[in-house]
């Protein structure tokens, strides 16, 4: 039933896509908009639908640093690595958070709660260092509010499921 779905899916994709130059990183968006990563059935799918290695697909995906290959978490950290971020503190918050959640660049945990991403500006360079949780922006992080800024979502998590 999901293989199903996943197929119908990116079959819908491609259908919309396939007639267009340059085609596959398009496809590849839209499939990653619709799960937020881009799972390994629908890369097989892109390749089956397309006629198109499986190579070339994963060699699109793993070239440009915006797709995904794991499911994100559930709340997505993003550390701003802007000049102004990184000489006021960014690289001990990465530090910080990395030790409390035992995750690298680009991981999720394993309870699915939290993934962490480095980006290169938030564009909030007067409040540095910045951390985004989802949607929500923190300024002037010192190291010491990281734990208290996790505990806040893992709270979140276990109330909300």
């Amino acid at each position: 039933m999901i293989i199903e779905t996943l197929s119908a899916d990116v079959k819908s994709v491609v259908d919309r896509w396939k007639d267009r130059r340059g085609n596959l990183i398009t496809i590849l968006h839209d499939i990653q908009d619709r799960y937020g990563y881009v799972p390994r059935e629908a890369a097989l799918e892109v390749s089956r639908q397309m006629d198109a290695p499986l190579a070339r697909i994963y060699e699109v995906l793993t070239f440009y640093n915006y797709f995904k290959l794991q499911p994100p978490g559930k709340f997505n950290i993003s550390v701003c690595l802007g000049t102004a971020c990184y000489l006021k503190g960014a690289p001990a918050l990465i530090d910080e958070i990395r030790g409390i959640l035992h995750v690298e660049e680009g991981q999720t945990t394993k309870d699915g709660f939290f993934h962490l991403q480095i980006v290169r500006c938030l564009g909030c360079c007067g409040l540095a260092p910045v951390i985004t949780v989802g949607d929500k922006v923190y300024s002037a992080v010192k190291r010491s509010d990281v734990m208290d800024i996790i505990a806040e979502y893992s709270k979140d998590s276990v109330k909300n499921g």
